[in-house]
């Protein structure tokens, strides 16, 4: 593994061509309340599609030869990965088929919609997603760009944690959120690469913890039927992303629903960015688990926020209710 942070430098260069430089923030009320540390917020919500998942999509799409372009491709997910990849696809002719569960936040089918992908609904375990694309691949012929256990994929995905340390410099500790793995393992061998001495920290929810469970019993425990506001996270981790992260993460920590929550209303009130809860699990484990506390005194701390794809309908129907009657 060690050796795949070589390729990184031409990774960002093909990364970079595709994806917006997304702006990293701080806080000095949020500094205060963990110890007095420096916290630098990669703001992946302001990505293209609205997530990280644009940079893994683009960079795996870039890598796939003409004739597996020709084809056209498949992927399958719930929609930071669906939407990325329809993007992607559009922006270089590329044919995209997206395998959707049938409880996927309606804005972010729309949203694949938009893009221009093609959308085959499935059932709402993640099995049968996964079980429904490998199908079409057999009777289609399409390459499938999984959404995390793929090396391009995630190798794309941590330029996030890579764009953020060459900007700021040194870390002491990068908290980063964890479903599929995608993220955390490029992050990691990004961040380790660039800091040997970062301690990574993974952050998922507590009800949804088939990662945590799999990191510590080190044995590939799959997700079944979570129960999590953070539906991005409700993937179980790959073969792949799961021996990159025995390597190279520190701990695992989980989170509550109601942690989410506050960690969203946090970043919304206090920041002014909308986030979703997916993207807020990592600031709620640096605000609310103890396990690492210890760590963050006087730290250099990075934080990761995954993305900002959220149903806004609701919010807004109630504002709109309180509007004053003409």
């Amino acid at each position: 593994m060690v050796k795949i942070f070589e390729d990184y430098k031409e990774v960002y260069e093909r990364v970079k061509k595709g994806v917006n430089k997304t702006p990293v923030m701080t806080s000095r009320t949020l500094n205060s309340l963990v110890g007095d540390a420096k916290v630098y917020i990669k703001c992946e919500n302001f990505q293209r599609t609205g997530s990280f998942k644009f940079r893994g999509a683009w960079n795996a799409l870039n890598c796939l030869t003409d004739e597996k372009k020709n084809r056209g491709i498949i992927a399958h997910s719930s929609g930071n990965h669906a939407q990325a990849v329809a993007l992607a696809a559009t922006s270089l002719g590329i044919k995209a088929i997206i395998v959707m569960p049938e409880n996927a936040p309606k804005v972010k089918k729309e949203a694949t919609n938009r893009y221009g992908a093609e959308i085959v609904i499935s059932g709402n375990d993640p099995l049968d997603r996964e079980k429904l694309a490998d199908e079409l691949v057999q009777d289609k012929g399409y390459t499938l760009v999984h959404p995390h256990d793929n090396k391009n994929v995630y190798l794309g995905a941590g330029t996030a944690a890579y764009e953020l340390i060459k900007e700021v410099g040194q870390l002491d500790m990068l908290l980063v959120p964890v479903g599929g793995g995608g993220l955390l393992s490029g992050s990691s061998i990004a961040a380790k690469g660039l800091c040997p001495d970062i301690k990574i920290i993974a952050v998922e929810p507590k009800n949804a913890d088939d990662a945590f469970r799999s990191f510590y019993d080190k044995q590939l425990y799959p997700s079944i039927n979570p129960q999590t506001i953070a539906d991005g996270l409700r993937t179980s981790l790959g073969k792949n992303t799961f021996k990159v992260i025995l390597e190279k993460v520190d701990k695992i920590i989980t989170v509550t629903e109601d942690q989410i929550v506050d960690a969203m209303q946090f970043y919304w009130e206090r920041m002014k960015l909308v986030v979703e809860p997916s993207g807020a699990v990592s600031l709620a484990g640096l605000l609310y688990n103890d396990e690492i506390s210890p760590w963050t005194k006087g730290a250099k701390i990075g934080v990761i926020i995954s993305g900002g794809n959220i149903d806004l309908s609701e919010f807004f129907t109630l504002i709109r209710k309180k509007l004053p009657k003409n």
